[in-house]
């Protein structure tokens, strides 16, 4: 399945965008200072689709290439650092969760197209769309001293993203509409995550 380049682009954005606001709210929490915020949002950002670029051999990297990424990245940290610094004490787990379903709903799809952009097997590109969905959130809690969301709560996580990155490899078999294979199943991975957190749905325990 060939996806436009301006799809995948902005799927990214707002998946990069996602992905920094969770870093943001976590890095407030945990009250680190401005150096700090970035360096968490960055990470949360970028960390799941660098992983993937490494694994895929894919040189320059994905935010190298778009320097725009990064750059978005740094501004945001000037301007959300002081307004979440305030809003601190009212901010939830709720709002990360929130965060971390979409981010890991876009970055799920734009790695299984990455994948197959460099004509991986099916089942690699799927387990590259999880890598590059869950990565960024592991290392955002890892830097701020958290067990990863991903490994603690017991609910389905990153079988979500498994389960969807599948739904959109189906559609392409099935010659569906890129675009709408990608929106799709970037929803159904966000909405399956969101019901499992909001119904407590937990897997082996």
């Amino acid at each position: 399945m060939h996806v436009p380049e301006h799809v995948i682009t902005a799927i990214e954005i707002v998946a990069i965008l996602v992905g920094a606001f969770s870093g943001f709210i976590e890095a407030r929490r945990k009250r680190m200072d401005l150096v700090g915020v970035f360096t968490v949002a960055f990470i949360t950002a970028f960390g799941g689709g660098t992983l993937r670029d490494i694994l895929l051999d894919k040189r320059p990297l994905f935010w190298v290439i778009h320097q725009e990424y990064a750059i978005l990245i740094f501004v945001l940290a000037l301007v959300a650092s002081p307004a979440i610094r305030t809003l601190r004490q009212i901010v939830s787990e709720r709002l990360i969760v929130i965060a971390d379903a979409v981010g890991l709903g876009l970055f799920s799809v734009a790695g299984v197209s990455s994948a197959l952009d460099a004509h991986m097997p099916l089942f690699i590109a799927s387990m590259m769309g999880v890598i590059t969905g869950i990565f960024g959130g592991v290392l955002r809690d890892i830097v701020c001293n958290e067990v990863p969301m991903v490994f603690r709560d017991g609910k389905p996580y990153a079988i979500c993203a498994f389960i969807g990155n599948w739904i959109f490899l189906g559609m392409g078999m099935l010659h569906v509409s890129s675009d709408f294979a990608l929106w799709s199943s970037a929803l159904f991975i966000t909405m399956t995550r969101l019901l499992a957190w909001k119904f407590d749905l937990r897997m082996g325990r």
